[in-house]
C-alpha cells in the first residue's frame, strides 16, 4: 500500500496482525520507493528498549501511549516540513535544465 499510495508520512502501530510493525518498518526502509518517507512508531509498548527498537528497526520517531499531544503535533509538523522540503528540491534540480 505504501508503495502504490506514496503517503507522506506513517504512523506506524507496531502491534499489528500478521506481521508486526518492525519488521514492516525494516521492509519499508528497505526499499528505494519508500525508504525516504518518515515512519513514526505509535505504541502501547513501553518496555526498555522498545523504543531503541523502533528506531533500529527504521522508525523515524517513537511515540507510548498516552502520548504528549504538543510533542507529538510538532513532531508531525516538523517531519512533514521536510518532506516538503525535499520535494520542493527534487522539483527544482530536474527543471534546471
Amino acid at each position: 500500500m505504501a508503495r502504490s499510495q506514496k503517503p507522506d508520512l506513517i504512523l506506524m502501530d507496531l502491534s499489528l496482525p500478521e506481521i508486526d510493525g518492525w519488521t514492516v518498518a525494516r521492509r519499508l526502509k528497505a526499499n528505494a520507493e519508500t525508504k525516504n518517507i518518515p515512519i513514526f512508531a505509535l505504541t502501547a509498548h513501553t518496555l526498555p528498549g522498545d523504543r531503541k527498537r523502533a528506531l533500529e528497526a527504521g522508525c523515524d520517531g517513537y511515540f507510548s501511549k498516552p502520548l504528549s499531544v504538543a510533542g507529538f503535533g510538532q513532531a508531525l509538523a516538523e517531519a512533514l516540513e521536510k518532506v516538503r522540503a525535499a520535494r520542493e528540491a527534487k522539483a527544482a534540480s530536474s527543471s534546471t535544465p
